[in-house]
């Protein structure tokens, strides 16, 4: 795991300095060491700031076949890499080191870019292969691990992080379009950020640079099957645990201690409750503990840890820590957040490096590949009982009155922005869609003239759906597939695994694993029907069965409850003060998306507000927010 930056000309001139300035940016990714390399000819550079974890005194990159043609640079963690180690030795290889991001080399030696469906875990990479002047650049098939990169004089820039890029010379400037899409996806597409002219590689994708220009490839992509009538069996359930239960055992191979993320939710127990089977002593469990009752699982993951024979640290967090975390958070997360959740998680993560610990196992991507979010039931009652309307009526009802503090976050409320583009192309708007659709549209008065008419004018998501092969991954799926597949490639990479996955931990120089998102749980997970996800009423049944022999009977019965934080910029406290300086400062006034006198008069009405509508207020204010820290923290002009 580490940060990792490269330079390749295509009619410009490669500067040392400026990857070295990159990965200068990139220290908090990997501070135990950083090296570049620039060809003879200077056409050609690779940089590498490391966070050891395998082969702590050998694993210095970048890393060389065995004649030096091939080099590459990697940020993350391949897994059976001893066993795949040994059949390239079989096949004649030699290796330098004993880290598992050497098999990469070797394996691009043996395979050329077939070499991707023998790579199993989170990583990006940046390859050169000399003899035949190519620059290669992957990501994983979830976007676990970031890559973005840009073109400025004739020079191709990748890094792990837009500051890097910024770093190495790009200029900062926000993306109107991205932007726009965001309110309605709670980040841009799966190929932009929130930045001019600097790109994302998509999940699953490969970059091929040569001279003459880049492109992109895909190699892997989500697919569920067409719709059936199957129902669930107890198969699936062992299926599953089997397979779970071998990402998770992969997954604690390090050369330094392995501790765990724990909620109160099942995904986090799962883990724990499989990681710890595998261990000879307890492991370390860090949960937060927020103060206020609706939101703290502290009580829940206490039982948890003790069920499993782990030793449980709570890390408290309150208003003050969201005031004091909230401007570093926005800076590493390199997007507006609409919750402090994110805070919480950057505040997490430090306390788990100031204890000593770099690598943690996660529950993130359990939700996405089990449809375990309120709105994946909304979207099944809705299509599965449209003969049967009051029973639709009932069922809706009892899920809005259990996820009270989902609704308007991943559960719609109120009036929605159009997205006619994905009603046409389904016939349907996904419960998820809407619900950000209803959250831009309270987003709609606050914005310049300029912008809101260029956010109303058109169909924000015109251009994602027209991005979707919508033959080969939608038509003929059941609707909560349909649902599953758009939000994997959306909210999946672009902030759960971003902006409270990596982004967050690495700020700390902490990896994160996640066993969910094993590719091989997830293609098998792809392949259960949907009774397996949603039995009756119940989300993530599978899983439930599954991880029922080693968590409780309280997680395994426990309805899921999204990872929030409570609302805290719209009522008394540190952080409503903080929110109350930013946005009554001179710098929003610069930001091109806001209208600041509509912005003041919000802030002005806030006292007079009863909790419940303050509560509403509190994604907007904090979306504001965040936009002006990101105005001034990245210097960005319109």
């Amino acid at each position: 795991m580490c940060g990792i930056a490269a330079v390749y000309s295509q009619g410009g001139v490669v500067n040392a300095d400026s990857l070295t300035r990159a990965i200068a940016a990139l220290h908090h990714r990997g501070p135990d060491g950083s090296k570049v390399w620039i060809d003879a000819k200077r056409e050609v550079g690779l940089g590498h700031a490391r966070l050891s974890i395998i082969d702590i005194e050998g694993g210095t990159q970048p890393l060389v076949n065995e004649d030096e043609s091939i080099r590459a640079v990697v940020n993350g963690e391949l897994y059976d890499f001893e066993r795949i180690r040994r059949e390239l030795e079989g096949q004649g290889h030699v290796f330098r080191t004993k880290s598992d991001s050497e098999i990469l080399v070797h394996l691009y030696e043996q395979y050329g870019t077939a070499m991707m469906e023998h790579l199993r875990g989170e990583l990006a990479f940046v390859l050169y292969d000399a003899p035949n002047d190519i620059l290669l650049a992957g990501r994983d098939r979830f976007g676990i691990k970031p890559l973005v990169y840009a073109v400025k004089d004739g020079v191709l820039t990748l890094a792990s992080e837009a500051k890097a890029l910024f770093a190495a010379g790009v200029v900062p400037r926000w993306d109107d379009e991205a932007f726009s899409t965001s309110l309605l996806l709670a980040g841009p597409l799966e190929d932009r950020t929130s930045f001019a002219g600097v790109l994302q590689l998509p999940p699953g994708h490969l970059l091929v640079a040569t001279r003459h220009g880049t492109r992109t490839v895909r190699y892997w992509d989500l697919e569920f099957p067409v719709q059936s009538n199957e129902a669930y069996s107890p198969e699936h359930g062992e299926q599953l645990r089997a397979a779970l239960d071998e990402a998770t055992r992969l997954r604690l191979r390090a050369d330094v201690p392995v501790a765990c993320y724990l909620s109160g939710g099942l995904d986090s127990c799962t883990v724990l409750g499989l990681a710890q089977r595998h261990s000879a002593r307890p492991l370390r469990a860090f949960t937060l503990a927020f103060d206020e009752e609706a939101y703290d699982e502290g009580a829940i993951a206490a039982e948890m840890a003790k069920h499993a024979g782990a030793t449980l640290e709570l890390i408290p967090i309150d208003q003050r820590a969201f005031a004091d975390d909230f401007a570093d958070a926005v800076f590493h997360g390199e997007r507006p957040l609409a919750n402090a959740n994110s805070v919480a998680k950057f505040r997490l993560s430090r306390a788990v490096r100031d204890a000593g610990i770099k690598v943690v196992l996660t529950g993130e991507g359990s939700d996405e590949i089990f449809a375990g979010y309120p709105h994946f039931r909304r979207d099944l009652f809705l299509d599965g009982m449209r003969d049967d309307p009051e029973r639709a009526a009932a069922l809706l009802a009892e899920l809005e009155r259990t996820n009270v503090v989902s609704r308007g976050v991943i559960m719609p409320d109120g009036e929605a922005l159009g997205v006619d583009a994905v009603r046409r192309t389904l016939g349907r708007v996904p419960s998820w869609i809407e619900t950000f659709a209803t959250a831009a549209f309270k987003m709609r008065p606050l914005l310049t003239e300029r912008y809101a008419a260029q956010l109303t004018g058109r169909d924000a998501l015109a251009p994602f759906m027209a991005s979707v092969e919508v033959g080969r991954r939608l038509t003929g799926r059941h609707v909560v597939h349909q649902a599953m597949y758009l939000w994997a490639k959306t909210l999946l990479p672009n902030f759960i695994l971003a902006v409270l996955g990596d982004r967050m931990e690495m700020a700390h120089s902490v990896e994160g694993r996640l066993p969910f998102l094993d590719h091989h749980v997830v293609e098998l997970a792809a392949r259960l029907p949907v009774a397996a996800l949603i039995h009756g009423t119940v989300e993530k049944h599978v899983v439930r069965e599954a991880a029922r022999p080693f968590i409780t009977d309280t997680v395994y019965r426990r309805q899921k409850h999204p990872f929030l934080a409570p609302p805290a910029a719209a009522k008394d406290g540190p952080l409503y003060e903080l929110v109350q300086d930013i946005l009554r400062g001179p710098t929003l006034a610069d930001v091109p998306f806001y209208d600041a006198k509509r912005v003041v008069g919000l802030l002005d009405a806030l006292p007079k507000m009863d909790r419940q509508t303050a509560s509403a207020i509190d994604a907007p204010l904090m979306l504001m927010a965040s936009t002006v820290l990101m105005h001034q923290r990245f210097g960005l002009s319109a």
